[in-house]
């Protein structure tokens, strides 16, 4: 009986001993992170307020970090491209992707996607911020209910440019499309980068896009914002009406930007940088540089992170299938 109690004894001193090296080392980890330069992966055009809000984030973490975070862009397939890649890079912390509700999207518009969200870990959300309609000034309607008689008078006549088919811009499009009845030319872009320059050049006559890309054209009366798709105005652009407030409640889409990262990176690396990018994107002054790009800070957990995407990929499927969007 003696043996037996002290084979206990040791067994269970054992396992405390092991799971007291394991957090010990979990936490030196996390101590000592990141030992080299962390790659961010936007894959989506430089110049979009994707590449916008990681380049801040990039700068902001080379500093507190004191190791090199530099940003890659990896285009293609609306942001799969870029976003396979990661989803294959070793789960060690040093590769993570910056993407927006396209991460989500392309799992339920690409037939055969290179990715999965299991593939991924959501590390967190950083901001939100509308879909803005936006025209060429030179274009006659003025205001949104003119864009609207305007393409209701001339269906199919009216081009509208998309930052990449199927994405978000293109759904919020899709639900005032459906509850307008009125039809349009979708030309699809590779990012939000040269759709704005095509419509600003007179190439097409709207965009829908996030309204971050092009709060400073707007500002510089290089385009003419109309409309958002939240249920709020911006606080950029207090003026600009929503398209719910002005006839069309069915148009409530709101973006954002998040971090992800490999599956089976590790728990304390990951809310090492949740904790680091929130401290960063919380800061006065870094707050008011985000809004002057058109976002605005709301930052969750991990696991609050892993609730979204799933929560999001459900609705995404409701709204694409509600509003005739096939799959590419």
């Amino acid at each position: 009986m003696i043996s037996k109690l002290l084979f206990q004894g040791l067994l269970s001193i054992s396992f405390a001993f092991g799971i007291s090296l394991t957090a010990g080392y979990a936490a030196a980890q996390t101590e000592s992170y990141p030992q080299r330069s962390v790659r961010i992966v936007v894959p989506v055009s430089a110049g979009g307020s994707t590449d916008k809000i990681a380049r801040l984030i990039a700068e902001k973490l080379t500093s507190v970090w004191g190791q090199t975070v530099v940003v890659e862009n990896i285009t293609g397939a609306g942001g799969a491209i870029g976003a396979a890649q990661v989803a294959r890079a070793k789960p060690d912390g040093y590769t993570f992707v910056l993407h927006s509700d396209a991460i989500v999207l392309n799992t339920i518009l690409i037939k055969n996607p290179p990715y999965t969200l299991d593939d991924l870990t959501g590390v967190m959300r950083l901001v939100v911020n509308p879909q803005v309609l936006v025209v060429n000034p030179g274009f006659a309607p003025q205001t949104f209910k003119e864009y609207v008689e305007y393409a209701k008078s001339n269906p199919g006549k009216l081009t509208l440019a998309l930052p990449t088919s199927g994405g978000i811009a293109h759904i919020a499009h899709e639900v005032l499309a459906n509850a307008a009845d009125i039809k349009v030319n979708y030309i699809p872009y590779k990012g939000g980068a040269p759709a704005a320059l095509d419509t600003m050049a007179g190439h097409v006559n709207a965009t829908v896009i996030t309204l971050a890309a092009v709060t400073e054209q707007i500002k510089a009366g290089k385009l003419r914002a109309l409309a958002v798709t939240t249920d709020y105005r911006s606080p950029v652009f207090p003026d600009v009406p929503t398209m719910a407030e002005s006839g069309y409640p069915a148009v409530n889409i709101e973006s954002w930007q998040g971090i992800l990262a490999p599956k089976g990176t590790p728990m304390a690396i990951l809310e090492k940088i949740n904790k680091d990018v929130t401290q960063i994107v919380r800061d006065p002054a870094n707050i008011k540089q985000i809004e002057a790009l058109g976002f605005s800070v709301s930052t969750n957990t991990v696991p609050d992170m892993q609730i979204m995407l799933r929560d999001l990929r459900k609705k995404y499927a409701e709204t694409i299938e509600k509003a005739g969007i096939v799959q590419q």
